[in-house]
């Protein structure tokens, strides 16, 4: 997740209050027509003032239980399927960013440092921390400092260790040396990601003892001078410095910078000089450990990577570190055009697992998928003409959807990766896509995920506006559930733990345990006593207007 906006809306004023709710649980939904839209049409963005918690649940939902972590809160919930809060577990710090909940029982979660310097957009973490089942604190690992920053995600390994994505700040010296235009450079210089893999040291640290880092695999054709100047589309597995990220938004000054901070679109440490150092912004990492392979998306170049992670940290810096794959933009690479891009803000990327439906393959949310006959040019352009905590657009003016692409990349006849002489790499064809049948009625333009489920349905995360539902393969909606929380959580300067702005149910992921799932053996997961709290969100009243004479 990064600051979404690309376009400064100073008029919006986001407040939100909340109090009880003895709302009782909802019956069954029938089947609908689907909803012709007509341009005029609105639909609410954030959807603060839908009616929340389960709304369905049929014969056809996958028994188990659900984990999943509110945005603005410190808790992980484990939920089962008629929305009950069966287990809880809790920490001083954020922990927007969900939660890997081991067969022993422990969970391993990232958590938001409150206090570190340099990186400035949202999906911050800085701990990696592991709970036993009573929410003992058995680890804590934290990388969190002036140059690096693990975030937005981790994978748990077969051997115990743990694979995560961690910031490398570079100084604009160190990117203009690696080719960088310096039109595009500003005095915060670059945040290149990086993958390393950590070792648990208990109770507390660890050690690196594998990393694969993107600025040893950076193209250019902008210096000559340079000794990483090449042909882009002669090189493909390789990366151009010079990729504009579609997440950067117009410069702004540092009033707007401030304004955006206190709407909660940006964090506190955000500054003038930095607001374009998010280069690379990876979001997901996934490993497969029969491939011995890592796979991880950027959303702001709108592509998914696979790398080798069978070679060592040192051959890992040169050509056999070099990406084995790439899907989504090829534009990135000198091979295509627009109407060839495939993923737009994409989030989740992941192997799906041996034994599923569709093992092997790639399933991936496809956040912001662009309508071609917009008026507005953003998802910040339209939150600014809606001027509203509760944004409602006409799709005529915004048509923006989602969607989740199951894909397989094409291999040679030995296994490897096929990339073509020329043009695009492959497939041009998806294996399974879903899609709201209505296009308008599924968008979350950033932050979601998708998990597919042992008996082939696959359990999607809405993030934005915080809704769980599991679909079958034929894309029959079988539950859903509208996270109902907020803790309304704050770092000690009083700004936001996450930039997530109007969106205030927004919900990083979800994953689906199975009732036989070993760390429930021996577990009573009835609904705890006291449920937890949930946010009603009441509209504010308008901001004064100004008297005749303009005061």
């Amino acid at each position: 997740m990064k600051r979404f906006l690309t376009i400064t809306f100073m008029a919006i004023l986001f407040l939100a209050f909340s109090c009880k709710s003895d709302k009782e649980e909802p019956a069954e939904k029938t089947e609908v027509e689907v909803r012709q839209w007509k341009p005029e049409d609105t639909r609410p963005l954030a959807a603060v003032r839908v009616e929340r918690g389960l709304t369905l649940k049929t014969n056809q939902a996958t028994p188990g239980y659900v984990l999943f972590s509110p945005s603005e809160g410190t808790k992980t919930y484990l939920m089962d399927l008629d929305g009950n809060v069966v287990h809880v577990w809790k920490s001083e710090l954020n922990s927007m960013l969900n939660g890997y909940l081991l067969e022993n029982g422990h969970l391993i979660r990232l958590e938001r440092d409150d206090d570190f310097p340099t990186f400035a957009f949202g999906g911050q973490a800085g701990y990696i921390r592991e709970y036993d089942w009573d929410g003992n604190l058995l680890w804590d690992f934290k990388l969190a400092n002036e140059t690096e920053l693990i975030h937005h995600d981790i994978e748990i390994m077969p051997n115990g260790n743990i694979l995560a994505i961690c910031y490398k700040a570079r100084t604009p010296e160190e990117s203009l040396e690696a080719g960088r235009n310096p039109e595009n450079l500003l005095k915060g210089g670059l945040w290149i990601d990086k993958i390393i893999e950590i070792k648990p040291t208990k109770p507390n640290g660890g050690e690196v003892v594998w990393e694969w880092d993107i600025w040893d695999h950076l193209i250019q054709d902008f210096d000559a001078s340079k000794n990483n100047y090449g042909v882009i589309k002669d090189n493909p597995r390789k990366i151009n410095i010079n990729i504009i990220s579609a997440e950067e938004g117009p410069l702004m000054n540092e009033e707007e910078i401030e304004q955006m901070k206190q709407m909660g679109n940006m964090t506190s440490n955000a500054t003038v000089d930095n607001q374009h150092s998010d280069l690379t912004h990876v979001n997901s990492v996934s490993y497969n450990a029969e491939l011995d392979q890592i796979v991880f998306s950027s959303p702001g170049f709108g592509e998914i990577y696979i790398i080798d992670h069978s070679v060592s940290t040192e051959e890992a810096k040169g050509p056999e570190g070099d990406l084995l794959y790439r899907w989504g933009n090829p534009q990135n690479y000198g091979r295509g055009t627009k109407e060839d891009q495939m993923l737009f803000g994409q989030h989740d990327v992941k192997f799906i697992p041996k034994g599923y439906l569709g093992e092997g393959h790639l399933i991936v949310f496809n956040n912001d998928i662009h309508n071609p006959n917009n008026k507005l040019p953003s998802l910040g352009a339209a939150l600014q003409k809606a001027q509203s905590p509760d944004p409602q657009v006409a799709v005529g003016d915004f048509g923006n959807y989602s969607a989740v692409y199951e894909f397989v990349p094409p291999t040679n006849d030995n296994g490897s990766y096929s990339i073509p002489e020329e043009g695009p790499i492959g497939p041009s064809e998806l294996v399974w896509e879903y899609m709201a049948p209505d296009k308008y009625s599924f968008y979350s333009p950033f932050i979601s995920g998708a998990q597919r489920l042992k008996n082939g349905n696959t359990l999607i995360t809405s993030g934005v506006t915080g809704r769980l539902f599991e679909v079958t393969p034929d894309k029959k909606i079988v539950w859903e559930y509208w996270n109902p929380y907020n803790d309304q959580y704050k770092l000690p300067d009083g700004s936001t733990s996450q930039p997530i702005g109007p969106f205030k149910y927004a919900q990083y992921r979800s994953t689906h345990f199975d009732l036989d799932y070993p760390a429930f053996q021996g577990k009573d997961l009835k609904p705890i006593d006291t449920q937890p709290e949930p946010f009603i969100f009441k509209m504010p009243p308008p901001p004064p207007m100004a008297n005749a004479s303009g005061q």
